[in-house]
């Protein structure tokens, strides 16, 4: 059972306005000087802020004190129309008709239309289901070209009791024709130097697969060049975040077919030194691709080391030249889930246990 709220633009002013209070979450709203609608959900255990008109932008996400998000330039949300003018977020939405960066045949923005999409519309839903009471941000936006794709994509965030969000994406193909479909849930966590990250595949050069072609945004150095051809041969070696200068410019790695355990979810665990964590959770059957991409620059740094997605990063013509589109057929939908966020230092001993079982098994 749940109550909807609706969101419209006018309900936003400069002065921060309280949305909604339940027993375990305040939600409040404003819009910044900059003219970006903001929410934030508070609860005793942390603070999430989220831009319900701007592609429902995950914006920032503090949990037990520990901020979540990546470190960059932007002190704020900015008006935008693609997302590296804004690009400071904990997660956004990469995609649906495209993805990735583009190649040098490609046309469209970086990871794709959705990502500072103006939203039709704004919600909250307020309820209590099966895992106990939540507070969720959802909405819709139509994106429609004549003689050309027509999709209602409809996001959500959820939060619960605890310090794991969910993320999730349903897109419905409104048009008489099929579609192509790319998506990739982009959650920039923050850079955690001598961070350790658990994956449920084996670190091997044919199951965590080091990117070797440079993309044009990077510049390449002698020594970059050489950490890309060392990480080839010895993936083990991105397991634990060190020598942050090794990291600039950017690393981006492939995980391949990682193990999903008895409730067909898949994990990966990013530890930080002080014993605590972040994790990441999904389901293959829906996202079968999984990227990392890690950052340690002197403007921004992230350690987005979970990506998943229904493709690599590529661009539409090198992932359309793999086989890597997905096609929605007229009336079609899809949808995609996520879970991540803070786990205790408790919690990430059980997550660590558990992905090493799932990656153990694979040799029984």
């Amino acid at each position: 059972m749940s109550v909807i709220i609706p969101l419209p633009r006018e309900r936003f002013a400069l002065a921060p306005t309280v949305l909604a209070k339940t027993d375990a979450f305040t939600v409040t709203g404003w819009r910044t000087g900059l003219g970006i609608e903001m929410l934030a959900l508070e609860s005793p255990r942390g603070r999430v802020e989220m831009l319900p008109y701007m592609g429902q932008m995950l914006w920032d996400a503090v949990f037990d004190g520990v901020r979540l998000t990546m470190d960059s330039a932007f002190a704020e949300p900015r008006p935008a129309q693609v997302i590296v003018e804004t690009y400071g977020c904990l997660a956004y939405h990469s995609g649906l008709l495209r993805n990735g960066c583009p190649g040098p045949q490609d046309d469209h923005p970086l990871h794709g239309e959705m990502a500072c999409a103006v939203m039709d519309a704004a919600h909250l839903e307020i309820g209590e289901d099966g895992q106990g009471a939540f507070v969720r941000l959802g909405g819709h936006v139509d994106y429609i070209r004549g003689f050309g794709p027509h999709y209602r994509a409809m996001p959500s965030i959820t939060l619960r009791e605890g310090t794991l969000i969910e993320m999730a994406m349903t897109v419905q193909n409104r048009s008489a024709l099929p579609m192509d479909l790319m998506y990739m849930c982009h959650v920039n966590f923050a850079f955690v130097q001598g961070g350790r990250i658990h994956q449920a595949a084996p670190f091997t050069p044919e199951r965590t697969r080091v990117r070797t072609e440079v993309p044009a945004h990077v510049q390449p150095t002698q020594a970059y060049s050489d950490f890309i051809e060392h990480l080839a041969a010895t993936p083990q070696d991105s397991a634990v975040l060190e020598h942050p200068e090794q990291w600039n410019p950017e690393q981006v790695l492939y995980i391949e077919n990682p193990r999903a355990d008895a409730q067909g979810e898949s994990h990966v665990l990013l530890e930080r030194p002080e014993g605590d964590g972040f994790a990441m959770s999904w389901r293959p059957d829906q996202l079968d691709h999984l990227a990392r991409w890690i950052l340690a620059g002197e403007d921004a740094s992230v350690a987005a080391f979970a990506l998943p997605s229904t493709c690599e990063p590529e661009g539409y013509t090198a992932e359309k030249a793999k086989g890597n589109l997905r096609s929605l057929a007229a009336g079609e939908t899809a949808r995609f889930e996520t879970r991540f966020g803070y786990v205790t230092a408790a919690q990430t001993v059980a997550l660590a246990r558990k992905i090493s079982e799932m990656t153990e098994s694979e040799n029984v």
